[in-house]
């Protein structure tokens, strides 16, 4: 949560974009947005109570009839001028999120462009939207499928990716009709605020897209109020049980996507050079505030120690930086108290006697004091059991177990109680296969650390990082964001003879 302030500060504000618009507010509850690298205080984001909530509802219920009749080839055309506003601005948007995210801005433009390719999925939607037909079901009898709206749709969006998971949702359920109201994180809240500004310049009518900043009352409205069809979530597995049992309960649709713990085998035939860098990369880019970070390492067979000879050096020279200093390879964490959180995990993992290999805790960033740094954490020897292998840290820290044999380690990773993504690490095709059959994981890397679909696939993973059964972008975005509906018709020349009493069947 970021801290709430009630002061009249000289700092941006940033208020709500509703039915066309940016709304300032003047009063209510505020809370400080922060740039990471510095520490220091950048804007205030006003936190919408309910009423102004449901006053952004009511602003996509009203555009949802004529947008929702629009034709799905004028809906694409939408998309299209959004996709080029967004390849055109994309540098501005990448320093948007890195001032108030702290990732560096590779990182952030390499969030632009995977939420840019959800864009293009949603511009080829007249495609992706035709039904299915069947000519003579019976005799004179025909029938066909058609994909319509859900109606009104909420994404409530977490801090890592303030640009890409919303794009995960709102581009394909406007391209499929919807209208939309987006709950952002008020960790980093001007990217989204950025977006819908694009939509707006793209020719998107008014009220089909609106953002309210904001917090738990905020969320609460969207998940209960009637007018809302459907909601889409990214976040903590126990929020995303919430959002989904509170949702469902209230008759809407719910995708909720929870935590994680990936994990990656290393195999003894694995190139250990190879893996200790697809490592690096996967559990310390974005300062490990990833999803579909690998934060746990499993070394098998002899494996383990040539990985942590190799790897231990990489981790202890990575640079880390704010976003445009010469070399950065890793940038500050989100805000103050995720830091103190994970550092407090460091020290639980000490305490749990695990084998703290290289400690990131004491860096220094020169010129950045205040800043919310932490350097790369590698642990050795985690068992089973330690808190630091079960509970998702969300930051730089890299936790290495050891298993006998492939069983062992396959075993070790289904027990766990997050699936959402998984990689293994070989050069023997029979044993990858094994793991892409056996793995109880939503999306699975085979010699690729971060197994992130494409958009044109689904995004989404198993057990509890998931609750629903439809993924997001791609095709369960589009099934989850319409309604089925089968039309079954004849035209006969005259009325049967009789009233029919039984069941019909096709004749």
């Amino acid at each position: 949560m970021s801290t709430v302030s009630t002061e009249a500060a000289p700092l941006t504000a940033i208020g709500h974009f509703i039915n066309g618009n940016e709304v300032a507010i003047q009063g209510g509850e505020f809370g400080d947005v922060f740039n990471p690298a510095t520490g220091h205080r950048s804007a205030r984001v006003a936190l919408a109570d309910e009423e102004t909530t449901r006053t952004a509802i009511t602003a996509a219920a009203a555009a949802l009839p004529g947008w929702a009749g629009t034709p799905a080839l004028r809906r694409a055309r939408v998309m299209f001028r959004f996709r080029d506003l967004l390849d055109r601005h994309a540098a501005d948007l990448a320093r948007i999120i890195s001032s108030e995210h702290g990732k560096l801005h590779d990182d952030a433009l390499g969030e632009v462009t995977r939420g840019l390719e959800v864009v293009e999925f949603a511009c080829g939607i007249p495609q992706v939207l035709k039904g299915e037909f069947s000519e003579n079901v019976g005799t004179g009898i025909d029938s066909w499928s058609l994909r319509q709206p859900v109606g009104i749709c909420a994404g409530i969006t977490p801090f890592n990716f303030p640009a890409m998971v919303p794009m995960w949702m709102f581009p394909v359920a406007i391209a499929c009709g919807n209208t939309f109201v987006l709950k952002p994180s008020e960790k980093d809240p001007s990217a989204p605020m950025y977006l819908a500004r694009l939509l707006s310049e793209a020719g998107l009518p008014d009220g089909v897209f609106n953002v309210i900043n904001g917090a738990k009352a905020a969320v609460d409205t969207l998940l209960t109020d009637p007018r809302v069809g459907a909601a889409s979530f990214v976040g903590s597995t126990p929020v995303a049980e919430y959002i989904y049992t509170t949702a469902g309960a209230h008759g809407k649709r719910v995708q909720a996507l929870g935590g994680a713990k990936n994990h990656m085998l290393v195999m003894p035939d694995a190139d250990m050079e190879q893996a200790a860098r697809a490592l690096m990369g996967a559990a310390f880019g974005s300062a490990g505030e990833r999803c579909m970070a690998i934060s746990a390492a499993v070394a098998v067979g002899d494996a383990g120690d040539r990985l942590i000879e190799t790897l231990a050096p990489m981790v202890r020279e990575l640079k880390v930086g704010p976003a445009g200093s010469d070399g950065a390879e890793m940038g500050p964490l989100v805000t103050r108290e995720h830091l103190e959180k994970v550092r407090a995990y460091v020290k639980l993992g000490v305490d749990e006697g695990a084998d703290l290999v290289v400690d990131g805790r004491n860096v220094e960033v020169p010129g950045h004091p205040q800043g919310f740094y932490l350097g790369a954490c590698l642990f050795d020897q985690v068992k089973p059991g330690m808190r630091i292998h079960n509970e998702e840290i969300f930051g730089p820290v890299l936790v290495v177990l050891r298993a006998s044999d492939f069983d062992e380690a396959l075993r070790l990773v289904n027990e766990h109680e997050f699936g959402n993504g998984a990689a293994i690490f070989t050069v023997d095709g029979r044993t990858a296969r094994r793991f892409e059959n056996g793995v109880q994981a939503g999306m699975v890397g085979i010699n690729v650390p971060i197994p992130v679909p494409m958009a044109f696939h689904s995004f989404g993973g198993w057990k509890r990082s998931l609750f629903g059964p439809l993924h997001m972008h791609g095709p369960d975005g589009v099934r989850f964001y319409t309604r089925l509906k089968t039309v079954t018709a004849r035209w006969p020349d005259r009325a049967p003879a009789k009233a029919e009493y039984t069941m019909p069947t096709m004749k």
